[in-house]
């Protein structure tokens, strides 16, 4: 089995509305997703999400709080063909912040795993083509508000 740790920031903004990107992997699948993304070799989690927002959406941030850390096994057969792991088990261990805004502005990145970004309000957000992992970040900013 493979592992793959994460770290991902809850935005939120003066009007509830929720920064996320929007993920997509050529040949497999797309969704709006949370800001962040994977940890490099002996990097802070926290250092991670601070890179992985400002590379997804051009803000800078800073991060406030640890809402929690989500786990997520995804069976080999549905490993994306793009990876070069087909049939090994994947285990996502995602670790979910809270972070505000201190610069920066609203940028799409470019040639990286998201192709847009936007802020959405809660209702936009229940009808949007999301992933998983959008709904278990919600949960855990309620529960910890």
């Amino acid at each position: 089995m493979d592992i793959r740790i994460s770290a991902y920031a809850v935005i939120t903004d003066d009007q509830d509305r929720m920064l996320l990107p929007h993920w997509m992997e050529q040949g497999f699948g797309s969704g709006w997703t949370m800001p962040g993304g994977g940890i490099d070799p002996g990097e802070d989690p926290v250092d991670a999400v601070v890179r992985e927002v400002f590379e997804e959406s051009g803000y800078r941030v800073q991060v406030a709080e640890l809402l929690g850390i989500d786990n997520l096994v995804i069976p080999g057969d549905r490993r994306t063909p793009t990876s070069g792991r087909e049939g090994i088990p994947l285990q996502n261990l995602r670790i979910v912040y809270r972070a505000h805004i201190i610069g920066g502005e609203l940028t799409v990145e470019k040639d990286g795993s998201t192709d847009d970004v936007a802020w959405f309000t809660p209702a936009e957000i229940d009808s949007l083509h999301r992933v998983s992992l959008v709904d278990t970040a919600r949960k855990m900013a309620q529960e910890v508000s």
